[in-house]
C-alpha cells in the first residue's frame, strides 16, 4: 500500500545522511563572515533542515557565543589595564 503522509519524504530527509557535497557547500557558506552565523540560526532553528545539519549549526552557535563572551572578557581588562596605566601616568 502506498504511503499517504506527504510529510514521509521530510521526515526522510530530515533523517538521511547528507552528502560529501552538501557537507561542502555547508562549509563553504560558514566560511563567509556574518553570513555563517546568520545561516547557523536558520539552520539550527528551521524544522525542514536535516538532523546532522541542525546539530551542527546548534554547536557552532555555542562555539560563537564562547567567543564573543571571551572576546568581550579579553577586551574588558585590557581596557582596564590601559586605562589603569594612563592614570597612573
Amino acid at each position: 500500500m502506498e504511503n499517504l503522509n506527504p510529510n514521509t519524504n521530510m521526515q526522510d530527509f530530515r533523517n538521511s545522511p547528507l552528502s560529501v557535497g552538501d557537507w561542502f557547500v555547508t562549509l563553504l557558506i560558514t566560511f563567509i563572515p556574518i553570513v555563517n552565523v546568520i545561516m547557523y540560526f536558520v539552520w539550527a532553528f528551521s524544522d525542514s533542515t536535516n538532523h546532522s545539519k541542525r546539530n551542527f549549526a546548534k554547536a557552532a552557535l555555542l562555539w560563537v557565543a564562547i567567543g564573543i563572551v571571551l572576546y568581550t572578557i579579553f577586551f574588558m581588562i585590557m581596557g582596564v589595564a590601559f586605562f589603569g596605566r594612563m592614570i597612573n601616568n
